[in-house]
């Protein structure tokens, strides 16, 4: 998994890259964030770890890929992440109303991990 990891860092969509440019260092809000993070036998685009918050980029989807997309949420779920998804299109597009709602995503998942017991 960390060989497969390491490989999409190398080879990033142009969306992962431009989304990364905007996560990195912990520049949305201090946030840290991991790209091509492995988690189980799934390997998750970005992944905040304090937040428990995956990030995943879809582009064009056939139907298998969603089912694997469920079943891939589903497992994450699990252990205890929340997942968010964004169209590619939509970051290489709309960069700043994608880190909005994910900026609003993080501090519901915030005020969700502070409420637990």
């Amino acid at each position: 998994m960390t060989t497969r990891a390491r490989q999409l860092r190398r080879a990033q969509t142009d969306a992962e890259q431009k989304f990364w440019s905007k996560l990195r260092n912990r520049r949305l809000l201090g946030y840290k964030f991991k790209r091509q993070q492995p988690i189980g036998c799934y390997i998750a685009d970005f992944v905040c770890e304090d937040a428990k918050l995956i990030v995943e980029l879809d582009g064009g989807q056939h139907s298998e890929q969603v089912e694997y997309d469920r079943r891939r949420t589903r497992y994450l779920e699990s252990k205890g992440y929340q997942v968010v998804r964004y169209w590619n299109n939509e970051v290489l597009g709309q960069v700043d109303s994608v880190l909005a709602a994910l900026t609003l995503a993080l501090s519901q998942r915030e005020r969700e991990l502070n409420a637990a017991p």
